[in-house]
């Protein structure tokens, strides 16, 4: 092998194009080839300074490809190469990955800034805006308008030292967002608890136990000091912060003393020591107000409304205290039902119940209203037959067939899976890596859809095909057992797939459009919480629940059950949702340092309206928020709620031709895919929600599936 083979062979980071191959991309790699890249797209981009000069000083008019074809193929280099870097230290962390991309981001991010704040490209933009808005199509003419806008956020307006000012604060916010997200993860990691005595996990599930026995055997614990492995039945068990292991113990453990330590571990999460999030919120915040009055916006959250589907602070403020309203009633009732329970058991007081009862009681409350049992339903959702559930879900909605092609594409574990997607006609549309469960040690919680390929034409004219990452932290697989999920579980796949088939099922070539590509953040969750919907729906249910050893077929009484269960508690689970956005709104137009309250002071005053129990002293929850801290939802978490309003007035159109017959189904949802699927960003969401439901949306059919009473 030659030396340029070879070199070629270990650029996979600089390919720019196709699906990566993973396990080549080594943080040694990543320290080398992306100061490579970013010199070269830096002369890209001088290169096509001194083109658009060209034109200026020869009075050309400005078209399309002069600017916005180039340019975007600048920023799909940074986007493949970088994406992948942060794609990698998301599933597969380690100190190694972390120092390559911590060390490598402020140039991203200087060479971000040098794009956003181009004069001569901004110039021509605007020409192009301004003399060829005739020539240029719907979907070009949004682009345009959301890229002027764009680089009027990244500060192509500022001069000298604001100039400067604000470029030192866009890289010390990536910073800071990365230092708070390691800071969760380390966090979840480092704290642990040895169990020893099976009082200390009376009433957890099996799995549950197989999985605390896991642990313990994984961290080199031995039953009582003798070398025996550790068992599901005799321990040693070691508890955990990560979800697998912190979900099963709060809501099943009978032991309240060891529920109220884990729940105080869990809400404490980086508030101390070295791992403390405190004053990088803090920093955070005060940095993103500056940004925003630099710009011109009274606050970061005008300035984060200012690119979204709500017409500005009031409008979300507006629907918040609508939904408000609507949950307050029904919590403050469902949590005197939970205090009835307990005190009916005789295990607490009612004035006695606490913040780690809520998990426990509820779901013996639920045991006792509708004699359902979620942990004892695992058995009918192993995560193969669920998969299969949902590919014929999609292909009876919306005319596709997706098949596995596992062994076709590099991975970066051996757990993830590969699908392809085929249209009706049998062409190929997508792929999707799905990379199901949890690792604590190595990779971030939560679930999430990103793009790795994005729908497009190739500098030769030939299709790009779209390929989506779909990452999920459910229950591992377990010795002699499959991955079997929880009903939460299963519907978070549903909710992933949901943002994936929006990136997949794109019409759009122009990448700046397609797939989730210019979707307003509030109008981004509408697909992905459309899907969740389904998860109830009696044929979709009853196709995929079959018990894992016998194939039997989930019983009626218990479908019923989870149907009934549907809205249990769903004006405790509005009311969070509803603290979290006011808070995350709040924080980003009234906090300052000058207000002479913390964040999490002013956390605790929202919640005297947005809680019906009160955050206990100890509660941290803001340290470990990354959804504002190190994701993109600042100043825009009400995007959940926003969007459920669009989602589930999406679904009230099957439900209202009747989710039993097959053929209006089938045509609601071919609608759908044309519309709310197909165009991307092409056209704004109220217009593509209009012409799929023939009106802007309405909050009824919200208020309706969540079983509240609507508010006049």
């Amino acid at each position: 092998m030659s030396e340029n083979t070879k070199h070629k062979k270990l650029s996979a980071l600089l390919m720019g194009q196709g699906i990566p191959e993973f396990h080549l991309i080594t943080p040694e790699l990543i320290t080398r080839d992306i100061p490579l890249l970013l010199t070269d797209i830096n002369h890209e981009l001088s290169e096509l300074e001194e083109q658009l000069s060209k034109k200026f000083k020869q009075s050309s008019s400005i078209n399309w490809d002069d600017v916005m074809t180039p340019l975007q193929r600048i920023g799909e280099r940074l986007r493949w190469s970088w994406g992948v870097v942060c794609h990698l230290n998301g599933v597969c962390n380690s100190i190694e990955m972390r120092k390559a991309h911590t060390a490598q981001q402020p140039e991203v991010i200087r060479f971000n800034n040098r794009i956003g704040q181009s004069k001569k490209v901004y110039q021509a933009l605007c020409d192009l805006k301004k003399n060829s808005s005739n020539d240029l199509d719907q979907t070009q003419k949004r682009i345009l308008e959301s890229e002027l806008l764009s680089m009027n956020q990244r500060g192509v307006g500022l001069n000298g030292a604001e100039k400067k000012a604000f470029n030192y604060n866009s890289e010390k916010l990536a910073e800071l967002s990365t230092t708070f997200s390691n800071n969760v993860l380390d966090a979840t990691k480092q704290w642990s608890l040895l169990l020893t005595q099976r009082s200390e996990v009376e009433g957890l599930p099996h799995r549950a136990l197989v999985s605390l026995a896991a642990a313990a055997q994984e961290a080199g614990d031995h039953h009582l000091g003798n070398d025996k492995d550790p068992t599901a039945d005799q321990g040693p068990w070691r508890l955990g912060l990560d979800m697998p292991r912190y979900l099963p113990f709060i809501t099943y453990a009978t032991n309240r003393p060891l529920r109220e330590t884990i729940y105080r571990a869990f809400v404490k999460r980086a508030s101390a020591d070295q791992l403390n999030n405190q004053k990088i919120i803090e920093e955070i915040l005060s940095i993103r107000a500056e940004q925003a009055k630099r710009l011109g916006y009274r606050n970061w959250a005008e300035l984060s409304i200012a690119n979204k589907m709500a017409s500005d602070v009031d409008a979300v403020e507006e629907l918040i205290e609508e939904l408000r309203k609507a949950a307050f009633p029904a919590a403050k009732e469902e949590l005197s039902e939970l205090q009835s329970c307990a005190s009916r058991h005789g295990a607490i007081e009612a004035s006695e119940l606490a913040p780690w009862d809520i998990p426990f009681w509820t779901e013996r409350l639920k045991q006792e209203r509708f004699s359902l049992n979620q942990e004892a339903l695992r058995p009918w959702f192993p995560l193969t037959q669920v998969l299969n559930g949902l590919f014929n879900l999609c292909e009876r909605l919306f005319d596709i067939a997706i098949e596995a092609a596992d062994g076709e594409s590099p991975v970066w574990h051996e757990d993830v899976r590969f699908f392809k997607v085929r249209d009706g006609d049998g062409s190929e549309l997508a792929a999707f890596y799905l990379d199901p469960y949890s690792r604590p040690e190595s990779k971030r919680g939560g679930a999430w859809m990103d793009e790795c390929l994005i729908r497009c034409k190739s500098e030769e004219g030939k299709p790009v095909l779209p390929v989506a990452y779909l990452i999920c932290n459910q229950t591992p697989p377990a010795k002699g057992t499959p991955s079997l999920m929880s009903f939460e579980e299963v519907e978070t796949l549903f909710h992933e797939f949901g943002h994936g088939l929006q990136h997949m099922l794109t019409k759009i070539d122009y990448p700046q459009a397609a797939g989730i590509n210019n979707v307003e953040w509030d109008a981004v969750e509408l697909p992905s919480q459309f899907m969740e919907n389904w998860c109830i729906d009696r044929s979709t249910l009853m196709s995929m629940a079959k018990h894992w050893r016998t194939g039997e077929a989930l019983p009626d009484k218990e479908f019923e059950k989870l149907r009934l269960s549907k809205t249990f508690n769903e004006g405790l689970a509005t009311l969070r949702q509803i603290h979290f956005a006011l808070t995350d709104l709040r924080l980003h137009t009234q906090w300052s340092k000058d207000l002479g309250t913390t964040p999490d002071e002013l956390r605790r005053e929202i919640a005297t309206t947005t809680t019906v129990m009160q955050p206990i002293p100890e509660d941290q929850f803001l340290c470990a928020f990354s959804h504002i801290f190190a994701g993109g939802y600042s100043a825009g978490y009400y995007s959940y709620k926003w969007a459920e309003v669009l989602s589930a007035d999406a679904f009230a159109a099957f439900e209202e031709v009747g989710l039993d017959q097959d053929e209006q189904i089938k045509s609601t949802g071919r609608r759908f895919r044309e519309t709310v699927l197909s165009q991307g960003g092409s056209r704004s969401p109220a217009e593509v929600f209009k012409s799929f439901r023939g009106r802007p949306a309405q909050t009824n059919a919200l208020i309706k599936h969540c079983g509240f009473k609507a508010i006049h």
